[in-house]
């Protein structure tokens, strides 16, 4: 049974306390790279900018590192054993970034410029090829016999991330509509790919390295592969609607770029004449202009798209949630668990 709400700490103090416990092996594994390398991450990090000084607000939630604190807790180990897994998850989640913002040609994250714009794009091409290695140094560290099964995991979830990557790009090429059109349960699988398999292997990782057996580490992947694909449903919605203060990107960012997200794709599959002026319109040739873009936000509304996608993302929740409670798990970790899981995604629907 669950601890009563009101005994339970806020998502915030959750989020603060797993940061706290992780941040000193992570900052070791930091300067343990190449110093250029490492002033690079420490500015993708949040920690410093440029030029060395600090940049407040700038830093990320430690969502990846309270899954996997939070899968040892569950599992009746102590936080401190799921360090290190914390560490590669959030290593790996940084180079993921890295790369990800050069193919995407993003110029900004958290309100501030990425770091192939701070630094160049070969320099932050190298950061994250370094990040990569280190994070599965970190993990060859692991204690004894969860070493190996640790390694593996993250393996498998490194092959899952590009997976989701390339077929991402690769959506890109695709035409709006017709019979070579993305899908919505396409992008779903791509979505458990490229973000759920990292939020679930966060999460497995902490089971793993907390000596639990297959059957607990099974359910909390699942349950964070689940929870990724909400948090990408709700992350596409603030692409189109976001405010930037929270986004940190441009307002309507995605539908500039012509970026195809779930909203899109959902309205566009929906039939009808909003989906029919809404493919006409993101198949004209040259940038849409802002007058463009509020229509075609308004055509995804009124085609169904962002309810479409808010549905997905509670229902995706759910999914989560049930993993949780099919196994027995540590009370107050399961609590704070589901505390997060709300958290994470409806605070951008």
């Amino acid at each position: 049974m669950t601890p009563p709400l009101a005994q339970r700490a806020t998502a915030p103090q959750i989020l603060s306390r797993c940061r706290d416990l992780v941040r000193p092996a992570l900052g070791l594994a930091v300067r343990q790279l190449h110093p250029w390398h490492g002033e690079i991450t420490a500015f993708s990090l949040g920690w410093d900018g440029v030029d060395g000084g600090e940049v407040p607000g700038a830093q990320g939630k430690g969502v990846r590192q309270a899954l996997a604190v939070l899968g040892a807790e569950a599992v009746g180990a102590k936080g401190q054993s799921a360090v290190l897994g914390a560490v590669a998850v959030e290593l790996v989640h940084t180079f993921s970034l890295l790369h990800d913002d050069i193919m995407d040609g993003d110029e900004t994250r958290r309100q501030r410029a990425t770091a192939w714009k701070a630094y160049g794009t070969g320099p932050a091409v190298l950061a994250g090829d370094a990040l990569f290695a280190q994070a599965v140094h970190t993990l060859a560290d692991a204690p004894g016999a969860h070493c190996v099964p640790a390694v593996r995991l993250l393996a498998g979830t490194l092959n899952d991330l590009v997976r989701g990557q390339a077929d991402d790009l690769l959506f890109e090429s695709r035409p709006w509509t017709g019979p070579g059109a993305v899908q919505p349960h396409e992008y779903r699988l791509m979505a458990e790919y490229k973000t759920g398999s990292l939020l679930g292997c966060a999460a497995g990782l902490g089971a793993v390295l907390g000596g639990a057996g297959r059957t607990s580490t099974d359910a909390l992947t699942a349950a964070g592969r689940h929870l990724g694909v909400a948090f990408q449903a709700a992350d596409d919605v603030l692409g189109i609607w976001g405010d930037p203060a929270v986004t940190g990107k441009p307002v309507h960012s995605d539908l500039r770029r012509r970026k195809k997200t779930y909203p899109v794709l959902t309205a566009l599959a929906s039939g009808g004449p909003a989906a029919a002026e809404l493919a006409a319109l993101l198949r004209g040739a040259g940038p849409l202009d802002d007058s463009a873009v509020r229509r075609a936000a308004g055509l995804i509304d009124e085609a169904g798209g962002r309810v479409a996608a808010e549905a997905e993302a509670h229902r995706q929740l759910e999914s989560a949630r049930a993993c949780l409670e099919s196994v027995p798990l540590a009370s107050e970790a399961l609590g704070e668990l589901l505390t997060l899981l709300p958290f994470l995604v409806e605070r951008t629907v």
